[in-house]
Parts: C-alpha cells; sequence; structure tokens
C-alpha cells in the first residue's frame, strides 16, 4: 500500500510518500515548499494571486511524484483555506490538479490529527501528561493529553505569518512590536488549561523543526538529527535574541533558517516561547512528524484495520 499525504498550509505545502505494504512505514519521498498561500490572511484578505500559482505548481510536482510512485493521495487543508473567501476558486484548480479533493480541516481535526503523529512518534513520552503542539502560519494547535488520552484540543488563531503581519513592521523588529507579539500570544493562552503536574512538551511544524535546526547549526536540513532534538529553553531564548537584533539580510545566511522562513520566524519563536512558559516546561522535544503524518497513520488504519508502525 503506497499512500501520499499532502498538508496545505498558510506557510509552506508538504508532501509525504510511503509504502506501508508490510505494516511498516518506509518513506518514499518527502518534499516541503513554502508557497505562503495565506499571505495577506492577517488581514483578513483572500487568498493573494501569487500564493495560489506557487501552491498550485507545488502540487503539481506532488501529483508527478505521487504518481511516479504509484501512490494514492490524500490532501488536506488548513487555515488559510479555512478562513479565506475565494478559497473554492483555489479548491477547484487543486482537485484538478491532483486528480482528489482537498479536505478542508477544521481545527479540532487538525489537533487530532496532530496528536495522533506524536503519539505513534513518541509513544513513552506521550504516556504521562504531554502537551502537543503545531505551530503554523496562521494557526496553533494545542492538544493537552494524560495517559496517551486528550483532555483538551484546541486552535487558536495564532500564527507566525498570522502574527508577523498584524505586530511586525520593522527591519529589525522593535521592542515594542516584539512586546506586542508577546502580548497577543499571552492573552491567547489563557484560553488553554495547560495542565499543574510536569509534562513534556512536544512540538511539531515549521517553527518548531527550524528552530531545533538553528540549534544544530545545520547547513541543510537533516530530519533525522531535528525529529527527537530537545531544544531547551535557554537556547530557544539565545535564537530569540538574535532574531530581534538581525535584519533580514542578516537572517538570511543564517545556519538552518530557510530565507523563505526569515521574515516570520521570529514571531513564531515568541509564540514558541510563550507556550513553553505557560506549560511550565524547561525544554522542547522537537518532531519532524506533523500532520501529513497523522493522516497517513489514519488511512491506512482505515484501510488496513491496523496502524503502520513507524521506525
Amino acid at each position: 500500500m503506497r499512500v501520499a499525504t499532502i498538508d496545505i498550509g498558510t506557510n509552506t505545502t508538504l508532501l509525504l510518500v510511503t509504502d506501508c505494504s508490510d505494516g511498516r512505514v518506509r518513506v518514499l519521498c518527502e518534499r516541503a515548499e513554502i508557497t505562503r498561500l495565506g499571505r495577506g490572511i492577517g488581514a483578513d484578505g483572500g487568498l493573494g494571486q501569487q500564493g495560489i500559482e506557487r501552491t498550485l505548481a507545488a502540487l503539481g510536482d506532488y501529483a508527478a511524484i505521487a504518481a511516479q510512485h504509484g501512490a494514492s493521495i490524500h490532501a488536506i487543508g488548513t487555515e488559510a483555506l479555512r478562513r479565506a473567501p475565494n478559497a473554492r476558486d483555489f479548491l477547484d484548480s487543486a482537485e484538478r490538479i491532483l486528480g482528489v479533493g482537498v479536505e478542508v480541516i477544521d481545527g479540532q481535526r487538525e489537533a487530532a490529527l496532530t496528536f495522533l503523529a506524536a503519539v505513534h512518534s513518541f509513544p513513552q513520552e506521550t504516556q504521562g501528561t504531554a502537551v502537543v503542539i503545531d505551530i503554523g502560519g496562521g494557526s496553533t494547535e494545542i492538544i493537552v493529553a494524560r495517559n496517551g488520552h486528550m483532555q483538551f484540543r484546541g486552535s487558536l488563531p495564532l500564527g507566525s505569518v498570522r502574527l508577523t503581519e498584524r505586530r511586525v513592521h520593522s527591519d529589525p523588529a522593535t521592542s515594542a512590536e516584539v512586546a506586542a507579539v508577546v502580548a497577543e500570544v499571552d492573552a491567547l493562552l489563557t484560553k488553554v488549561p495547560f495542565p499543574a503536574e510536569p509534562a513534556t512538551l512536544i512540538g511539531t511544524a515549521g517553527t518548531v523543526t527550524t528552530l531545533a535546526a538553528m540549534a544544530l547549526h545545520l547547513q541543510s536540513y537533516d530530519p533525522a538529527r531535528v525529529h527527537g532534538y530537545c531544544l531547551r529553553r535557554p537556547e530557544l531564548e539565545r535564537q530569540i535574541d538574535r532574531l530581534r537584533t538581525s535584519t533580514r539580510f542578516d537572517r538570511d545566511s543564517m545556519a538552518g533558517l530557510d530565507p523563505k522562513r526569515a521574515d516570520v520566524i521570529l514571531a513564531g519563536a515568541c509564540i514558541l516561547d510563550r507556550i513553553a512558559v505557560a506549560a511550565n516546561a524547561d525544554e522542547i522535544l522537537v518532531s519532524d512528524r506533523g500532520i501529513r503524518w497523522g493522516l497517513l497513520i489514519e488511512r491506512v488504519a482505515a484501510a488496513t484495520g491496523q496502524a503502520p508502525a513507524l521506525s
């Protein structure tokens, strides 16, 4: 059984192609393109033509890769497609390219898929109390779990692109702009019932994996090194200090930081830091396996009656 899962996010469009014929997941191809479908989401605008064209081009490449591997395609869309008034035009074009419709999922389902990927990636760490987060371009999903079961799941209108467009207009960001980002994050985090007891904080998606790659000084992204890395709070704070005082030109040459993410990474890092503070966590366990992995597990389990084993 060969499956291709596609995650069309506000900032990034991702592909995972796997072979699960023997009950285990063998990765055949992974791709991630920063397509900025949701540029302008902070202003509640529609999808911009450039973002649409970039994302459709990436989907064309992904459809060709899936066909080469003989994989069935399953695609989901998140916050940008939930909000945009012109989402249908994009979705119709995407369906023609992929040969299947794109399922636009709500925040609750997005959180559930994030948690499914985390449970199968870190079965021991999620058996106690865990907080799992997915920081995207337009929204952040937060799950509080105990003994492998979700106790709370929610989606907050916090994202690296969204907050940058709303709050950051200088290069480098001013102290007032950073304070405005932090204040907005803190206000929304009051809605989350973070556990009083010690919890494992697991973070996924591009902001978290990028900060791990920066901490590791990776010249090229290596999922094997990023997945399972423990990003400690002092290191996260050091990266935030670097980002606060750097210009876009400086950030373009930072090891581990994709230049296409350089303009929004500071806001994403602030979200991560404030969540760590709220969760009273000293470190973040980094996952390279986001909702495309959760979707893979879900679809394989539905087809075979058993979830595939992840290595």
